[in-house]
């Protein structure tokens, strides 16, 4: 396991966190853009000069260690292959650095290849691929450092929407039988359920939450925990002189079946957008700004009013 005690991501912290990552699990670090995801992944690969910690593992303390002793792989957003060397001498370059030798090089190229489906592309020059086959490419050879940590920095921020889906659900796999501390961090919350096993909230370099995501997303214990699993945001209201909230999808336009457990809101319609079977409908309830998703093309205009319900269940207090 790893395990980082003290953490200060930014020198001027008001405070500093613990936390520890298992081998074999896939912990998805989620924050907004600036909150701390690519500082932490440096401070962990050796990169970082700002941020501190104590960094164990599996009881080694790293931090003697420069980044190119460290057990350590790194994956940036950007596509980060080496542009005059195939496929095949990308992937195999840790392990020429490894003194490993021809035979057993070449096996383990052809098994990684194969693993994340390039093995017809070894001869090719990374130019000579499509973005999903670069980054594909930049994981096996962050793979085949055989490192003990592998750290994914929006990996697949900046491949496009289908593709992304599809390598996120092939990664799930592929990672999680690699033995490894995973770490993938996101600004994007369907990467927690879609990826995370583990999940750890972070809001300008501090730790907001830690756990499974289903159950972050059942229990946030803070506002800012909330609303760092909402989207696109979290619907504020007092009630009681309590501060509540309710997510979008919790939100409907259909009256609730068991009126006894049913809150009502009335809505002033400002705008909506719909992509034919999900729309968003955006609005003021109480002079405070509200979305509702919802599925379908519900009747609205903008300007109108629209009554709105939900559960009482939904409702989070704080």
């Amino acid at each position: 396991m790893l395990e980082l005690a003290n953490v200060r991501i930014r020198p001027d912290a008001s405070g500093s966190f613990n936390h520890t990552f298992a081998a074999s699990e896939i912990a998805v670090v989620l924050g907004a853009n600036q909150a701390g995801k690519t500082d932490l992944c440096r401070l962990i690969a050796g990169l970082n000069t700002q941020a501190q910690a104590e960094i164990h593992l599996n009881g080694d303390d790293l931090r003697g260690l420069k980044p190119q002793d460290r057990p350590v792989s790194m994956v940036y957003q950007a596509f980060v292959n080496y542009p005059n060397l195939t496929v095949h001498e990308n992937i195999a370059s840790p392990m020429r650095a490894r003194r490993m030798n021809a035979t057993e090089r070449n096996s383990q190229v052809n098994e990684l290849a194969d693993m994340l489906q390039i093995s017809d592309l070894l001869e090719r020059l990374p130019h000579e691929l499509s973005g999903g086959q670069q980054q594909r490419l930049a994981i096996a050879r962050a793979l085949a450092k055989d490192a003990q940590v592998l750290l994914l920095d929006e990996p697949l921020v900046n491949l496009d929407f289908k593709l992304r889906e599809k390598l996120e659900y092939e990664l799930r796999d592929l990672l999680k039988a690699t033995n490894t501390v995973v770490i993938y961090t996101s600004s994007d919350p369907r990467d927690a359920f879609a990826l995370g096993d583990q999940l750890l909230l972070l809001a300008d370099g501090q730790k907001v939450q830690t756990g499974p995501p289903i159950e972050v997303y059942r229990q946030p214990s803070s506002l800012a925990a909330m609303e760092l699993l909402a989207d696109p945001c979290v619907n504020r209201f007092s009630r009681a002189g309590e501060t509540c909230a309710l997510r979008p999808e919790h939100v409907s336009v259909e009256e609730i079946a068991d009126t006894a457990t049913a809150i009502d809101f009335a809505m002033s319609v400002t705008a909506y957008e719909t992509s034919g079977d999900e729309t968003f409908i955006h609005g003021q309830v109480d002079e405070h700004d509200w979305v509702v998703r919802c599925y379908g093309m519900p009747d609205v205009r903008v300007g109108g009013q629209l009554n709105l319900h939900a559960r009482a269940d939904d409702v989070v207090s704080f």
